[in-house]
């Protein structure tokens, strides 16, 4: 019979998967409080929170979200790093992160509910982020505007050009 308080972790559970837009888990054993602490904060800055679970609850709520299941990367204790926004950027921390401490390893995990194993996550990972897109997007759209831009100004630049040169040569003489 479930007590309580699993029914509020579960609905808290059910809550954060179908809110979030990626998902992904990582093995936390071997670091210190401290390093998971620091791994927290960095994530928070990158939108993402760090969460414990247990996996038999986790199964339970993906299962009643008719959500994927994630089979073997619920094996041992899991983290799950939740993202509601761009994807990439958490995804660019743990990898950042499990490089400077060899103890944390990514397992996998969900990106718009499908499921994606840890060599999606760092392939994830090597994407440009959002902003970065945008910004990559924009400069292509203005470039032709631009260009349009120095075509339509030649022709009174070099009229300009040669009325100064006339007005020159009369001074001049």
């Amino acid at each position: 019979m479930p007590t309580s308080q699993k029914e509020q972790t579960l609905t808290e559970i059910k809550d954060r998967f179908a809110r979030a837009s990626s998902v992904i888990l990582v093995d936390y054993r071997g670091l210190t409080v401290k390093e998971i602490q620091e791994l927290r904060g960095k994530l928070r800055e990158s939108g993402s929170e760090l969460k414990v679970y247990k996996n038999t609850l986790t199964q339970i709520a993906m299962r009643e979200l008719a959500m994927p299941d994630l089979g073997s990367m619920l094996e041992g204790p899991s983290a799950f790093a939740f993202t509601y926004g761009d994807p990439v950027a958490p995804a660019k921390t743990l990898i950042a992160f499990a490089k400077d401490h060899k103890s944390l390893e990514v397992k996998g995990g969900l990106l718009e509910r499908s499921v994606t194993d840890a060599v999606g996550v760092k392939t994830l990972a090597a994407l440009p982020s959002r902003d970065e897109l945008l910004g990559m997007l924009l400069g292509t759209m203005q470039n032709p505007n631009a260009s349009l831009v120095r075509v339509l100004a030649g022709p009174a630049s070099a009229f300009a050009r040669v009325v100064k040169a006339i007005a020159d040569q009369k001074a001049a003489a």
